[in-house]
């Protein structure tokens, strides 16, 4: 069912579609050939989006080319994207065309020959999307485009995970919980509900910072070192089960006051080895070790290797906490259970029940231990006893987006039911592009 407004394309539809789900952290990116049996996750790359540079060996690297990094110390890294839209222009290009366009790019591609899908965060500015567009259609020449709200291309999956499905799922309850932000996104037949889109400014990105923050503070400078930061937070963080585990597990971690010093609880403290980046590029996790701890500051041993180590106590759980209590470090907001709540308040009774019935968890947020379980609980709690609830975590969190995107331009007539192409770009202009695809939205 094509978005309401959408024509079928006079011109001729190229063969191949380059399907781009534009993160702030990565990009999934995939080309889906015309009338595709049925996309899978295979067929999504993970990409970097981001152009990071070394500040040890002056080296830069551009989107996949940080695979090939030896030294993540120290990176300072140029990303494109802020708070889930595309800023800067000219970094986001140098990446999409190191990725689409240059003989040696993994997804290479011909844009003259091929259409472009391409996601955005909802409530996007009218001036950023008008870049966007000019960007497609002027510099790159893709010969059609669509752009949307990435979240309503979640509808095109079925129940059944295997199949394609051209009808959108009736109603949907998108929970976005990504690099940039977490979003809570109703859909019905695949339209956005907008008076009942809620974002909540914790994403991954804060939850890093946060834990450079924590851990500077308490052990070594680690304001620099955000890739491993980043890496310890996904290794080691989990979300306790309820408030007062939170608390009961506060008083488990806690070292004591000076000259009262307590054993801290081994169950729940590790010690993440720090790599040093000749041996080894990355850290990993092990029980924690008291006398190794006390060490980590003192003498190592002259011959044979030498460990530095990073204590996660607190900081496991304290840290990804944000997404159910951001007033914790001072942000004036509920948190995901209760937006999700002020979310389906908006709507009436009826698509109130629909949603709840079929809530879906997206982004990498999802992937923290016990965030799925935390949230289910505190969910359930705030809805009538009388309410199902069904709510599940996406089998990919990470490229679920994208494989909607990629199930609906696999499929030949909804796909030139909303391409726009560049011959009619060139003709009517961007302002009627803006309002075609505002249309589409709807």
């Amino acid at each position: 069912m094509p978005p309401k407004g959408s024509k079928k394309a006079s011109t001729h539809v190229p063969p191949q579609t380059l399907v781009l789900d534009n993160g702030a952290y990565t990009l999934k990116a995939g080309l889906i050939p015309s009338a595709s049996a049925n996309p899978t996750y295979n067929d999504c790359r993970v990409l970097p989006n981001c152009i990071a540079r070394s500040t040890r060996d002056r080296c830069s690297y551009i989107s996949s080319e940080l695979d090939g990094c030896k030294d993540f110390g120290e990176l300072a890294f140029r990303r494109p994207v802020e708070k889930g839209f595309i800023v800067n222009w000219e970094a986001e290009k140098t990446i999409w065309e190191h990725e689409f366009v240059e003989a040696r790019a993994g997804l290479r591609c011909d844009p003259r020959e091929t259409n472009l899908l391409l996601t955005e965060k909802p409530n996007c500015p009218r001036e950023l999307q008008k870049n966007c567009d000019e960007i497609v259609f002027e510099q790159f020449e893709f010969a059609a485009y669509y752009r949307c709200v990435g979240a309503t291309l979640n509808a095109y999956h079925s129940s059944d995970t295997s199949s394609v499905s051209s009808l959108p799922q009736e109603c949907l309850l998108i929970i976005d919980t990504s690099y940039s932000d977490t979003t809570i996104i109703p859909l019905y037949h695949g339209r956005l509900i907008q008076p009942a889109v809620r974002r909540l400014a914790v994403g991954g990105k804060l939850l890093t910072n946060y834990l450079k923050e924590l851990s500077s503070l308490r052990h070594y400078n680690m304001m620099e070192e955000t890739y491993l930061l980043n890496e310890i937070k996904e290794a080691v963080s989990f979300v306790a089960p309820s408030t007062a585990q939170f608390s009961k597990d506060l008083e488990r971690t806690w070292k004591g006051r000076l000259g009262n010093k307590r054993e801290l609880d081994s169950s729940i403290v590790v010690d993440y080895v720090l790599p040093d980046y000749e041996r080894s590029i990355h850290g990993h996790a092990r029980p924690h070790d008291p006398v190794k701890s006390r060490m980590r500051r003192g003498l190592q041993p002259l011959q044979g290797p030498r460990e530095d180590l990073l204590p996660q106590g607190n900081e496991r759980f304290a840290v990804p906490e944000l997404l159910f209590n951001p007033t914790d470090i001072g942000i004036q907001a509920v948190g995901l259970p209760g937006s999700i709540i002020e979310s389906l308040n908006v709507l009436p009774e009826a698509l109130k029940v629909g949603m709840l019935a079929n809530v879906v968890v997206v982004g990498g947020n999802a992937l923290i231990e016990g965030f799925m379980e935390r949230l289910e609980a505190e969910l359930r709690a705030l809805v009538p006893a009388e309410y199902l609830l069904n709510i599940s975590r996406a089998d990919d969190p990470v490229k679920h987006t994208w494989l909607g995107a990629a199930r609906f331009a696999s499929q030949p007539e909804l796909l030139k039911g909303v391409l726009v192409s560049k011959a009619e770009y060139d003709e009517k202009g961007s302002a009627w592009l803006a309002k075609r695809f505002v249309e589409g939205d709807r």
